[in-house]
């Protein structure tokens, strides 16, 4: 807690004291009625229930929205695959906050659309950029993006509804038990529709990250524009009581 209190006090300095403004990148997508969500799962969808002018004079508007918990750039609590993880309220805010780094998996995510991010990708990364630090947030840029909001490309399925014919990158086991257990990370991001590879059965990217108590965020958007370490990442999601997750705002500060 006390690493991301002193970083954004030296933030809240370095934007006070020089001319020159950090940049914020916004990694949200926008949720309407054709954000890619988990097969079989409810859609986004949005309806006006006031727009104009109302009978007093003046103009108001509002609206009703439902959706699942996962879908768009969303994170997934630990008791999403963790009968004792904590649920989306029960997250420490100050969790939700700090340091970031982007480990690119473009290359080999273009040759295979099955791949799975290896010890190894990670530890080539740490010789070229220096190790990764206990409580970063470790995002994986695979390229997916550029298929956001096609079902069919971005799932990589011609029957994206069916959860067995999906193609994507994701995390392997062996990667996010390094990330988990030998790095400490608090969380990890990437720019699929799971932190697993589409083809995965059962999803153990996902038992490790949510046993270990921490937390997945799905489809972040725009990776291309954070650098691959020294950016802040915010990332704070709708507090539902008891919920396996819910929609992000994310943004990174980059000095």
């Amino acid at each position: 807690m006390g690493r991301q209190i002193l970083f954004i006090i030296s933030f809240a300095l370095l934007a006070s004291c020089t001319p020159a403004q950090p940049r914020i990148v916004d990694l949200t997508y926008s949720f309407d009625e054709q954000t890619v969500y988990w097969p079989q799962n409810l859609n986004f969808h949005r309806q006006d229930t006031a727009r104009g002018i109302n009978a007093k004079g003046f103009w108001y508007a509002s609206g009703t929205f439902s959706a699942s918990e996962h879908g768009g750039t969303h994170l997934d609590a630990p008791v999403h695959f963790a009968s004792t993880g904590m649920s989306v309220d029960e997250i420490p805010v100050e969790n939700l906050l700090g340091p970031a780094v982007v480990i690119d998996i473009r290359m080999a995510s273009q040759q295979n659309s099955d791949y799975q991010l290896t010890v190894q990708d990670i530890t080539l990364w740490e010789q070229q950029n220096g190790p990764i630090a206990q409580n970063d947030l470790v995002l994986i840029q695979t390229g997916w993006g550029q298929y956001w909001p096609d079902p069919q490309k971005y799932l990589g399925s011609t029957t994206p509804d069916d959860p067995l014919t999906l193609h994507f990158p994701g995390f392997s086991a062996d990667a996010m038990s390094f990330l988990v257990h030998d790095r400490q990370v608090r969380g990890v991001g990437i720019d699929t529709a799971s932190i697993d590879p589409g083809q995965s059965r059962d999803f153990m990217a996902h038992q490790i990250l949510s046993t270990a108590n921490s937390y997945a965020i799905e489809n972040v958007a725009y990776l291309d524009q954070v650098p691959r370490r020294g950016a802040t990442v915010f990332a704070l999601p709708i507090k539902i009581k008891n919920g396996t997750g819910g929609p992000v705002r994310m943004i990174a500060v980059i000095p």
